[in-house]
């Protein structure tokens, strides 16, 4: 369905110091500052988005036309971002903008030669809006090439409150007190946990919180990075403490069978639903979108979220992902496109999708006022309120071979873990070998 789904003051004084001279109410992508700048031109933007994600990328599209005059076309690629592209390049119709849900495709692109760094404005509008962490995401070698529009706050368990209510328990603060709380779940009549282990991914999300909080952030840059092996202790640790729960049946949804025939979407009917199955769920924040969209649950209400707990004697982690934009060299209206970007760069933009719902912004200068719910808001301060502590989804930062291919790599190998929680040593000294060629792979 969503593939890693992929904030305080705002008005005249933010966007004058986002976009350097610019009056308030002229035109801050307009070349020259004149009225309709783009007028008869055509941005083409290519992104993972579908269904409402599209449609209300749309908005920010159309919000951007009605200031510069360029008109937009939006191409959803589906999940191969990189295949798509590569094709689009060699048959010289390359898209102007790409929105890159990995960070590992955003250097691959790069390394490739295929884009252009971000103008002077968008470099000032990145700098006053947003923490130093989503600079360096979008840069690689020093050079920054991408502009983090979406994000992702993956450190969120959703649950019922109806479920929590009448198992008579409060949400946890710790790792351990999760656990505790999912037993009594359990005895109360429903499973504690939905996992969603058809889809190789949200296995990385449980490992990555766990190790981030468990581990530290050093620890967990230079895994992500393979500076570190994935046989270090660490990892191993880690895996011992995600197996806990995996070998639970108790606190697994239709236990670890169960749990493999469970896609993501299906993850969150079990808890949200006309059947649930399970008290919680965890998820990004795009949990919310699907309970609401599909299940029509009130956020807030019939449905609400906890931070990920803290992991032993470590911090509560902030695993994050996000959608870049990018601007190709091969593209056909790169000044338009480039343009584009410097849009998306201020707290304007993003509060467009803000109220439509279904987005986090990491620009720290977007009203909180412009989401639409208190959850979200409370979810959109939390993503900007731990600043640099955020880490990057990890398995998002690996060759895709490795952190991002249906069937093979971490992905895999994860599956075979909540199948068979057994032998941490042994799955973490698979994961290395597979880390290892990958990253050989890579160059």
């Amino acid at each position: 369905m969503m593939r890693r789904r992929t904030t305080l003051l705002t008005g005249c004084t933010a966007l004058v110091l986002a976009l350097g001279a610019t009056a308030c109410g002229g035109d801050p992508v307009s070349a020259g500052g004149g009225d309709k700048a783009l007028d008869g031109q055509t941005v083409t933007v290519a992104g993972v988005w579908t269904g409402t994600e599209q449609k209300n990328f749309q908005k920010v599209l159309d919000a951007f036309t009605e200031k510069t005059g360029a008109k937009t076309t939006f191409v959803s690629t589906g999940d191969n971002v990189s295949t798509v592209v590569g094709s689009k390049i060699e048959g010289g119709n390359a898209p102007d903008v790409v929105m890159v849900p990995q960070v590992g495709v955003l250097k691959q692109f790069a390394q490739k030669g295929w884009l252009k760094p971000l103008s002077a404005t968008a470099r000032k509008s990145v700098d006053a809006n947003f923490a130093p962490v989503w600079k360096n995401y979008g840069s690689v070698d020093d050079t920054l090439y991408g502009l983090y529009f979406k994000a992702a706050h993956k450190s969120t368990v959703w649950y019922s409150p109806d479920a929590l209510t009448q198992a008579g328990v409060e949400p946890p603060k710790s790792y351990d007190d999760l656990l505790k709380a999912g037993r009594t779940v359990s005895d109360s009549g429903l499973a504690a946990f939905s996992v969603a282990g058809q889809d190789g991914w949200t296995l990385t999300d449980w490992f990555e919180n766990v190790y981030l909080s468990q581990a530290g952030p050093e620890k967990y840059d230079a895994l992500a990075t393979h500076q570190l092996k994935w046989t270090d202790a660490s990892v191993v640790k880690a895996l011992t403490t995600l197996g806990e729960l995996f070998k639970d049946k108790q606190l697994i949804a239709g236990g670890q069978k169960g749990a493999l025939n469970t896609d993501f979407p299906g993850s969150v009917e079990k808890v949200f639903g006309p059947k649930p199955e399970a008290g919680m769920v965890y998820e990004g924040d795009f949990v919310a979108g699907v309970a609401k969209d599909q299940f029509g649950r009130k956020i807030g209400e019939d449905a609400d979220f906890f931070p990920f707990p803290a992991v032993g004697a470590g911090k509560p982690p902030v695993v994050s992902g996000g959608d870049a934009a990018v601007v190709l060299k091969d593209g056909k209206s790169q000044k338009a496109g480039m343009a584009l970007l410097e849009y998306l760069a201020t707290p304007e933009a993003a509060a467009v999708w803000a109220e439509a719902g279904g987005f986090l912004s990491p620009n720290k200068n977007v009203d909180l006022a412009s989401y639409g719910d208190d959850v979200t808001r409370e979810t959109a301060k939390s993503l900007v309120a731990a600043g640099d502590s955020v880490r990057f989804d990890m398995s998002d930062q690996a060759p895709a071979a490795f952190g991002g291919t249906k069937g093979a790599g971490e992905w895999k190998l994860l599956q075979d873990f909540l199948r068979d929680p057994s032998n941490p040593k042994g799955t973490a000294a698979k994961l290395e070998a597979a880390a290892a060629k990958a990253y050989e792979g890579q160059g």
